[in-house]
């Protein structure tokens, strides 16, 4: 089977990583249906030879993952500190006061512009999920439920204006049609805007095997040179770019109108681009290997669970997150090695991991049952999760993360 690049349109046959067949991550399964049927596509990612734009194919659309979401962002501490800190950075650096306007896309439950509110800058959220646009509704926070592209644009812009700064954070790997996403934000950004995406850095899933970060609701997997080339056939310029440690190492891009001369390109951008250049992310061999890396990393995974189990001890699992399910689904990994899991989500508690069907229960679930080994599924969130966990340590219990390989950590 080949794919047809959702950017660039090349025909493209070069696996990436294929990683079986899977449920859609964040299709949490309720008590009641713990018995019936689920529905599973395949994970396959490829590569485009033109543009090297790591993607899936299409096999869930985004009206059935996204309409009724389980994912709220503001259930970490780690990443509201990092946003906050953001609101103040952009503040700071492009000057915005009480008479700008920041939009962002794929708001979730406000998690985010709550921090722009409280310093009195007009915001605006798009969040299609209504349970969860709710919630940011529920605090006070404009929101819109509905898709975001080029053709809901005008629209936007026609009720509430363009917008002196948009923010994107992980949302532009879950758009399928890329090039109506990136045609919207033409639209929607004022004359002299500025855009800022954040997305996980493509190189960081590579070199450290993060396949799990591999799942139907994510579309697209970039690197710098991907997301450029599709911010300047739109007619953008990325003239700044951070590197950021969220989600296991991400990219903070910064975007204006090509035509914007007050913006000058930085060294990071080139800087960049060109260590993407030596580390071989323009040549097709450099994705073929990846799939070996992820057996092996599969591989080292269960051979600690297999000696664990051998050996008498109790695997509980923290966190129910979409890379949670990828990592176990794909290492057939269910009640056989993990008993449960936790998650400080209210709304995933009582609920059970698709295809594995490992039950989740809220955290206090660990400090009763005292398993020896608490496997981090979230691994990006390891040193919060540690912190709030100390005190397994009571009883001697470990922590365990499986990425890019198995390391057991000891209690603080």
């Amino acid at each position: 089977m080949s794919l047809e690049c959702r950017f660039c349109g090349t025909k493209t046959d070069y696996v990436f990583a294929d990683l079986g067949m899977h449920p859609p991550c964040e299709s949490y399964v309720p008590a009641e249906k713990n018995n019936s049927m689920e529905a599973f596509y395949p994970l396959k990612a490829y590569v485009c030879p033109k543009c090297f734009l790591v993607q899936l194919d299409e096999y869930v659309s985004p009206e059935e993952i996204f309409t009724e979401y389980a994912y709220f962002s503001s259930y970490s501490d780690d990443w509201l500190a990092h946003v906050n800190r953001y609101t103040q950075l952009m503040i700071d650096r492009f000057g915005l006061t009480n008479k700008s306007k920041v939009v962002e896309v794929a708001s979730n439950d406000g998690y985010l512009l709550q921090y722009f509110v409280e310093k009195g800058i007009p915001v605006l959220g798009i969040e299609p999920a209504k349970n969860v646009a709710k919630v940011a509704i529920e605090k006070g926070i404009p929101t819109k439920t509905i898709f975001f592209n080029h053709t809901t644009a005008p629209g936007i812009v026609k009720e509430d204006g363009k917008a002196d700064l948009i923010a994107g954070n992980n949302v532009l790997a879950q758009v399928p049609n890329l090039n109506s996403f990136v045609k919207g934000l033409k639209i929607l950004l004022n004359k002299q805007g500025v855009i800022t995406i954040e997305f996980p850095h493509l190189m960081n899933l590579v070199d450290e095997s993060q396949f799990d970060t591999i799942y139907h609701e994510h579309f697209c997997y970039f690197s710098l040179y991907s997301v450029n080339e599709i911010f300047k056939y739109h007619g953008f310029k990325l003239f700044d770019v951070d590197e950021i440690p969220t989600h296991g190492g991400s990219l903070r891009i910064y975007a204006c109108h090509a035509e914007d001369d007050s913006k000058a390109i930085s060294e990071n951008i080139t800087g960049l681009l060109d260590k993407e250049r030596r580390k071989g992310y323009l040549e097709l061999s450099t994705y073929l290997e990846f799939h070996e890396n992820v057996k092996e990393t599969k591989r080292k995974l269960l051979e600690f669970l297999i000696k664990a189990k051998r050996e008498g001890k109790r695997i509980a699992g923290y966190g129910a997150p979409g890379k949670g399910n990828t990592l176990l689904n794909y290492c057939g990994i269910m009640t056989d090695f993990i008993d449960f899991t936790v998650d400080r989500n209210p709304y995933k508690q009582g609920m059970f991991l698709p295809g594995s069907h490992i039950p989740i229960f809220d955290p206090g679930k660990i400090m009763e049952e005292k398993p020896d080994f608490v496997l981090i599924l979230p691994w990006n969130f390891k040193d919060e999760i540690i912190k709030q966990m100390a005190g397994i340590r009571e009883w001697g219990g470990r922590f365990v993360t499986p990425i890019p390989e198995v390391r057991i950590i000891d209690a603080i």
